[in-house]
């Protein structure tokens, strides 16, 4: 029983360098799976975050009562949990982007950019 917790990025997920033991499960955050793909006969179940999260606190998957049990204590904070990330609206953001000086080059290729995709999508 313990849990690893790897940098997100493509190493287990992709295979690569990284391999868990032979014939361990898993419990990852992936978006696909195949057989072998983060280790030789490894066991890999797909979950939400919330799910890992409670899998790596039980040291097992969690029964349907537990997870729900886990799920109620992060339902009492998910107004700040599950927020979009709007930064035009939060003022600590506004603050500190307000003192970055951005060039009018640089503007103008944005701008460029900007029109250049806008063109593509018609």
């Amino acid at each position: 029983v313990g849990a690893r917790t790897e940098i997100p990025g493509c190493s287990l997920c992709m295979g690569n360098q990284a391999r868990v033991a032979t014939g361990s499960t898993v419990v990852s955050t992936s978006t696909r799976n195949f057989p072998n793909r983060m280790g030789t006969n490894a066991k890999v179940f797909l979950g939400s975050a919330e799910l890992a999260a409670a899998t790596a606190i039980l040291g097992r998957l969690p029964t349907v009562e537990q997870y729900m049990a886990f799920m109620e204590s992060i339902d009492a904070t998910a107004k700040d949990t599950y927020r979009y990330l709007n930064f035009d609206k939060m003022d600590g953001y506004l603050q500190q982007a307000a003192q970055v000086h951005i060039s009018d080059k640089v503007k103008a290729e944005a701008h460029e950019l900007q029109c250049s995709s806008c063109a593509l999508a018609q």
